[in-house]
């Protein structure tokens, strides 16, 4: 579930930063990536060297290093995917629920946007903890939609027993993975995907192909992955990969190879998109050996290739979602409709190449959802990464 996550971990000045260093262990132990940003009281009871070593990554603590380069907490905050602050002192927590801001933290605490992605572990003694100011605090960050992590009851540091002890990293990690399991929008659903070209051969170094460039197939997988979809992608020859480590890659060059693969994988999905540019026709035979330069003209007898998508229409159950894609250059609602209808898809994503930043290698496109009762939702010019996640909010809310 950690796996392939970005992980904040936010260390301030108490006793109980000693067990960070398990913390730490166990996130990169379940496949999160960890940084650490800590107070200078923090690096009291934990030093930097095994924070540095545990993480692999360098630990934070001033807004500039040693030689004077600005620690960007904005892109910090924005790296992050889930941000754990633990121990969470009295006077940290005063400082967040009051919105001060006087150390690297405090800064990556009061940029980081998603609030509920926040989970903060309260350590200190009893005493403090029941303190009728700390309760307010903690009472005015559960109210802002924060993640509270009540302290447990035990023995304290103080040698008195009673509630203020830090959960232990096991408990913190389990707490961690049941806010995602809550909160993703896909988890349980098996999403399977096709992207980027197909190359038909005509001989050993020659082959028929498009400029599709995978960029859109990929940001689709990347983007239901982060949801908590499995998910299995398809790719044909690309020079682009993907950065989730969850996400299986099937690597294909050819459009008989991209379907024998696809066509396994269909029973067991639940949301079905065909977004590669699959060759239409491919050479009727392969030469063995390169083909020579010896006359003036060569002629080629093409063939028709699988049509994936409508294959999968034919096949497709009352519970599966089927996504195809359009690439029209006339006739382009017409033209998408009817591809909707014949291949029996449950939407199409229309897209063109008239205008600039839209189309094969861009990292932008510009889209049009149509569903099968031909109601249409247009879309302005976005990065991929963009339109990625409008489909998938499509998809929830449609």
């Amino acid at each position: 579930m950690l796996k392939g996550k970005n992980i904040l971990l936010g260390i301030s000045g108490g006793i109980a930063a000693y067990k960070c260093a398990n913390l730490i262990r166990l996130l990169v132990k379940e496949g999160a990536n960890v940084k650490v940003v800590a107070t200078k009281a923090a690096l009291e009871f934990i030093t930097p060297q095994t924070i540095s070593v545990l993480s692999k990554n360098e630990v934070l603590t001033d807004f500039f290093d040693n030689n004077h380069n600005w620690n960007n907490h904005v892109k910090l905050s924005e790296w992050a995917n889930y941000f754990i602050i633990a121990p969470a002192t009295a006077n940290t927590i005063a400082k967040m629920a009051h919105g001060l801001c006087d150390n690297l933290l405090l800064a990556a605490y009061l940029s980081y946007k998603e609030k509920q992605n926040v989970l903060i572990c309260p350590a200190m003694d009893l005493e403090m903890y029941n303190h009728q100011t700390v309760v307010n605090n903690i009472a005015i960050l559960k109210e802002k939609g924060y993640q509270l992590l009540d302290a447990e009851y035990g023995e304290l540091a103080s040698g008195l027993i009673g509630q203020g002890r830090m959960k232990e990293p096991e408990q913190i990690i389990a707490s961690l993975i049941k806010h995602i399991q809550t909160h993703l929008k896909f988890i349980n659903q098996h999403v399977i995907i096709t992207a980027g070209p197909t190359y038909e051969a005509i001989d050993p170094v020659r082959y028929i192909g498009n400029r599709s460039s995978g960029k859109m197939g990929i940001a689709l997988a990347e983007a239901f992955a982060a949801e908590g979809a499995k998910v299995t992608l398809v790719l044909g020859p690309t020079h682009e990969s993907v950065k989730n480590n969850t996400i299986t890659v099937i690597n294909v060059e050819s459009s008989e190879q991209m379907y024998n693969a696809f066509m396994q994988l269909i029973k067991n999905a639940t949301i079905i998109i065909c977004a590669a540019a699959v060759a239409d026709y491919k050479p009727e035979t392969t030469a063995n050996q390169k083909i020579k330069k010896t006359k003036n003209n060569l002629e080629l007898n093409l063939i028709k290739t699988h049509d994936i998508l409508l294959e999968c229409g034919k096949i497709k159950s009352k519970n599966q979602l089927l996504i195809g894609f359009a690439l029209e250059t006339e006739n382009c609602i017409e033209n998408a409709k009817e591809k909707l209808t014949r291949k029996n898809a449950d939407l199409i994503i229309l897209n063109t190449s008239s205008s600039k930043g839209e189309g094969f290698n861009y990292d932008t496109n510009k889209i049009s959802i149509i569903d099968k009762h031909n109601k249409i939702t247009n879309f302005e010019l976005k990065s991929k990464t963009e339109v990625a996640n409008d489909i998938l909010n499509y998809i929830l809310t449609n």
